[in-house]
């Protein structure tokens, strides 16, 4: 809690999440599988691991989250913008390529 507002008042996690520069793509690993990779969010501010959990589960596929970005298992590329949108960022920070 960086305001010092108690948690229930706290909006720091809603600032965070209109101020970040998401940018989501396609990645191609081995066995020519396709990756949704998750990047641009600022971990300082927003639980990543808690942010891919609930990707995961409403995506329902594999992942992880490691090095400040997010590989989900798959092409989810429009599904993670809506579920992203969904969880409050703002549609304006989300790139999709």
């Amino acid at each position: 809690m960086t305001c010092g507002l108690p948690q229930e008042l706290c909006v720091c996690e809603t600032i965070a999440k209109e101020s970040q520069k998401i940018i989501v793509r396609l990645e191609k690993k081995k066995f020519n599988k396709m990756s949704t990779i998750v990047e641009g969010i600022e971990s300082k501010e927003i639980d990543l691991k808690e942010l891919a959990s609930s990707l995961k589960s409403k995506l329902a596929c594999g992942g992880t989250s490691k090095e400040g970005r997010i590989e989900l298992q798959g092409n989810h590329l429009q599904k993670v913008r809506k579920a992203l949108l969904n969880l409050g960022f703002s549609p304006e920070s989300i790139e999709v390529h």
